[in-house]
């Protein structure tokens, strides 16, 4: 990972003026330092069972004396800010941020560097407050691949009925993203007969909406759901049983493992899989750098709303049942013996995974 890292960023050593020298373990072998790692929500549940582990697992790797500070926001942005100064109160070196509200994240930005220390803003992009460093995956492109395997999926009936469209939380940036990579894909192919944003990207929002507005569409065919992530397209698919309403097509995110298990039995047609195991692994190394007195030198940078931050943008990837043994299984992202337990087995070895 560490190569792949160097490939993305050149490493620049800083002006022997650093500001601050940092203790060493008791080898003598790198420094001692405290990294807070401040994730957003446990709803999606990439960040306990994947996020936090990757990181943890590759800043002891790499700084064996350093010490993870890990807290979750429980998606409220108060107790994000709240969780943020306890960290820098208590010796943080460096912040990991994936804000619970990309504006209102700019607080914390600024109470880190009123203290002399950077931020590296992960997965989620904090917005109008410069920051050091943004790590996530291309998210407009997450969009675009949702769009076109939902157009696929339809095929000619992308003109023969409508669409219920599901977006994310209006407060997260990469939601916003998701939402433009997908209308440029779909605007012009694809009628919307409903569109609504999640607030905080909780699926049971999701649902109650998607339960609330199918009565109002009596007499209109809905061929399919566009969703922006794993969540809220079962909670989409929940609603639409519950109406007694045919499988449609269905789009996804997060590759998260009761979707999968809905995409091998029909009821998803497809998620995104962003490799998080590379995400978090990239963002340990950096914030290695950080506590080493390295500046990276970024050769992309994302306009923020307050200037270009320096950024490393990762590829993500369309998952459909023909690809999830080559693709999350592969990866080692989800084992066969989680994906195919109980009723999934025949399912399991119909899509070639056992």
């Amino acid at each position: 990972m560490r190569k792949a890292f160097a490939a993305v960023l050149a490493v620049a050593l800083l002006a022997s003026g650093c500001t601050e020298t940092l203790k060493t373990d008791a080898t003598g072998g790198g420094p001692t330092a405290r990294v807070a790692l401040l994730l957003p929500e446990r709803k999606a549940s990439r960040y306990e069972a994947g996020d936090q582990p990757y990181f943890a697992q590759k800043l002891s790797e790499l700084c064996p004396g350093c010490t993870v500070d890990y807290r979750n926001a429980e998606q409220n942005a108060a107790t994000q800010l709240q969780q943020a100064k306890d960290a820098l109160d208590q010796g943080a070196k460096v912040l990991v941020l994936t804000p619970v509200d990309s504006v209102a994240a700019g607080e914390i930005v600024t109470e880190a560097r009123n203290r002399g220390v950077p931020v590296i803003s992960y997965d989620r992009l904090v917005l109008k407050t410069a920051v050091d460093y943004y790590i996530s995956f291309d998210n407009a492109k997450v969009g675009a691949l949702q769009a076109q395997a939902l157009l696929t999926a339809l095929g000619p009936k992308a003109s023969q009925g409508e669409i219920l469209w599901i977006n994310g939380s209006p407060t997260d940036n990469n939601a916003t993203l998701f939402k433009q990579g997908a209308h440029a894909g779909l605007d012009g192919k694809v009628k919307v007969a409903a569109e609504s944003d999640t607030a905080e990207w909780n699926p049971d929002n999701a649902k109650a909406w998607t339960a609330g507005i199918l009565p109002t569409l009596r007499g209109r065919t809905i061929v399919g759901v566009y969703a922006a992530n794993d969540g809220t397209a079962g909670a989409a698919i929940a609603a639409m049983k519950a109406a007694g309403m045919p499988a449609v097509p269905v789009t996804g995110q997060d590759a998260e493992t009761p979707a999968l298990q809905r995409i091998l039995v029909g009821e998803q047609y497809m998620t995104v899989y962003k490799a998080i195991r590379a995400e978090a692994e990239t963002a340990a190394a950096l914030a290695d750098d950080l506590v080493r007195g390295r500046r990276p030198t970024e050769t992309s940078a994302v306009d923020n709303g307050a200037g270009q931050v320096p950024s490393i943008l990762l590829d993500p990837v369309a998952v459909t049942k023909e690809t999830i043994a080559g693709t999350v299984i592969k990866d080692g992202f989800v084992t066969p013996g989680a994906l195919c337990a109980g009723q999934y087995a025949d399912a399991c070895r119909a899509a070639g995974i056992g």
